[in-house]
């Protein structure tokens, strides 16, 4: 089987397990959509979901949210990782918002934002403005490099690669399929390949060997 067969198969499944592929982070409009993702790296959706509403009560515009001072911010979103960092960078972005006319579905204009990188870009174009976006995050590159899709060794080359074998239209749900069948069938540690709905046809012999050594 070769990897655009594989992809179809793939897909086929995932199309069957997640008809619907709801946003995981709570959120109401651009902004706040935008927020959470920030809030996101190295923590659980579960814990920023858990932390948005207090924030959100205080500050859910870009004004209310530069009106806050740092510390403020970091109080609020003590409980997530880097939360020191997560809070300059909020700060810091709304500010920049407010004196360029709001958030706006440009790539160039996202990127540049302080704490705003491509995966999260790409969250916000694809889930917020619909634009065709693949956000690959460290969970879709370990699914695609187990499921033989990918040999890419980083973040950026398994985006390339993924979007090369699934149809521009389908990426907005594809990626969050895939990131829900992680959570639900592939987890990162302690995974039985052979009991996994995909790994147990998808991984090679030689990946479900290395794994069961792990």
């Amino acid at each position: 089987m070769n990897r655009l067969e594989k992809a179809t198969k793939i897909a086929t499944i995932l199309d069957e397990l997640y008809p619907t592929t709801p946003i995981p982070l709570s959120h109401y409009d651009s902004f706040t959509l935008l927020v959470a993702v920030m809030l996101s790296a190295q923590t659980t959706d579960k814990k920023v979901n858990q932390v948005t509403p207090g924030l959100f009560k205080k500050a859910d515009t870009p004004l209310l949210m530069s009106q806050l001072t740092v510390n403020t911010i970091e109080n609020l979103i003590r409980e997530i990782g880097l939360a020191p960092t997560k809070a300059k960078n909020l700060k810091s972005m709304s500010k920049i918002l407010i004196s360029k006319g709001g958030l706006r579905p440009d790539w160039e204009f996202l990127e540049s934002l302080p704490g705003v990188g491509h995966k999260t870009a790409s969250v916000v174009m694809s889930q917020w403005y619909g634009i065709p976006a693949f956000p690959v995050d460290t969970h879709i590159h370990r699914l695609a490099s187990r499921w033989g899709l990918s040999k890419a060794k980083n973040v950026t080359m398994t985006e390339r690669d993924l979007k090369k074998i699934w149809p521009k239209k389908t990426w907005n749900k594809r990626h969050l399929q895939i990131i829900f069948f992680g959570r639900e069938y592939c987890p990162a540690r302690s995974h039985n390949l052979m009991n996994c709905p995909i790994c147990s046809w998808a991984s090679s012999n030689k990946r479900i060997k290395f794994e069961m050594k792990n």
